[in-house]
């Protein structure tokens, strides 16, 4: 019986052997190959991978045909009555300042105007006179005002203002030009409005509180007008208009 257990043990050992490397077999992936190819297909389902946002974007406005001055340009107008933007004229810079000119000019594109006929033309002709746009009379042009300058200083301060020629001005070179005033603004004091405070409250410092000098009215106030003199003066200086508005202003 003892020889006959000794092929069983070494049975049973090569059966445990057998086991053991079939494990190990699975184990190290021999055995996972369904697993493998099958787990990228269930990836793929669980995972769509990343997503694509598409935006809409709106269509731009359509750009129309009609030129920005044709706004400036009034329809079916005496062509000479148009302003310069509407036309398009041959100057000649050699001509005589101050001496009367004709040139020839064409309405631009998309423009609509008509002759002392009411027919319809394009080209025409314009009287005017021989100089440049910065030498023009002040009322032919617009210029920007400047309220950080005083008016009332002396002598008189000046201030670079850029002036546009008015619409219906003919003249030759840039129609657009800088160019020195004179300080000439106001801050809305009336002179009218200051005089009869200085004759009526005058002592109580009213008329320089008006024209925004506290301090000035602060003394007035507390000293009776100076006793009636410094009334008296103020009357003098602000009827000749020699006292003025403290922020630089001129009276209206």
């Amino acid at each position: 019986m003892a020889a006959a257990a000794v092929p069983l043990r070494g049975l049973g050992r090569l059966c445990r052997v057998l086991l053991f490397l079939s494990q190990f077999y699975v184990l190290s992936g021999g055995g996972s190959l369904n697993l493998e190819h099958s787990q990228p297909l269930a990836q793929s389902i669980r995972d769509p991978g990343p997503t694509r946002t598409f935006t809409v974007v709106p269509r731009a406005a359509e750009s129309t045909d009609i030129p920005p001055y044709v706004m400036k340009c009034p329809s079916n107008g005496l062509c000479s009555r148009l302003p310069a933007d509407c036309v398009e004229c041959k100057t000649n810079f050699s001509c005589v300042y101050g001496k009367p000119v004709t040139f020839d000019c064409t309405v631009k594109p998309s423009v609509t105007c008509v002759d002392q006929d009411l027919k319809s033309q394009k080209s025409f002709v314009i009287n005017m006179t021989c100089r440049f746009c910065w030498q023009l009379p002040e009322p032919d042009y617009e210029c920007s005002n400047s309220t950080s300058c005083m008016a009332v200083s002396c002598p008189r301060q000046r201030y670079a203002a850029n002036c546009t020629v008015r619409d219906h001005v003919h003249c030759l070179g840039n129609r657009t030009f800088p160019k020195m005033l004179y300080c000439n603004w106001t801050g809305g004091y009336k002179w009218s409005t200051a005089l009869a405070l200085s004759i009526t409250l005058g002592g109580f410092g009213a008329d320089r509180f008006y024209l925004g000098q506290w301090r000035e009215g602060l003394g007035k106030l507390f000293s009776f007008g100076g006793l009636g003199i410094w009334t008296l003066i103020d009357v003098l200086l602000i009827g000749v208009g020699y006292v003025g508005p403290a922020d630089g202003s001129l009276y209206i």
